[in-house]
């Protein structure tokens, strides 16, 4: 059972930094691909970074690049997404999930989407 549970999320200023969490059970992280995808209102999903579980490459969309930067702790099953210089743009829910792979589209991963996480970038 692929199951992830998203945490860290909270409301912090512009420039500022939050760390995201992504917790496994049920699976082994290491041998899947993990994505963190994000939805603000009125828009869809997008994907936002993701890192394989092959060679551990890491991708990230333009948007983040060179302010979001995705880790895995195999030790603790966990997927972390430091997300810096924070902006109001970057406000949505995050969410977590095991894609087939790395690229693929939002629904196409494996188990379900979960609650996510809330960030909120704001003055």
């Amino acid at each position: 059972q692929v199951q992830l549970v998203e945490s860290g999320g909270g409301l912090v200023q512009p420039g500022g930094s939050l760390r995201l969490s992504c917790a496994a059970s049920g699976f082994t992280l290491d041998y899947y691909a993990i994505g963190w995808f994000r939805q603000a209102p009125g828009k869809e999903r997008e994907g936002v970074s993701c890192i394989r579980a092959s060679d551990g490459s890491t991708y990230y969309a333009d948007s983040v690049k060179g302010r979001f930067t995705i880790s895995r702790d195999n030790a603790k099953n966990t997927v972390y997404l430091q997300m810096n210089s924070l902006k109001p743009e970057d406000t949505a829910v995050y969410y977590c999930a095991a894609p087939w792979f790395c690229g693929a589209a939002s629904n196409q991963i494996f188990g379900s989407w979960g609650q996510g996480t809330q960030v909120t970038v704001s003055s």
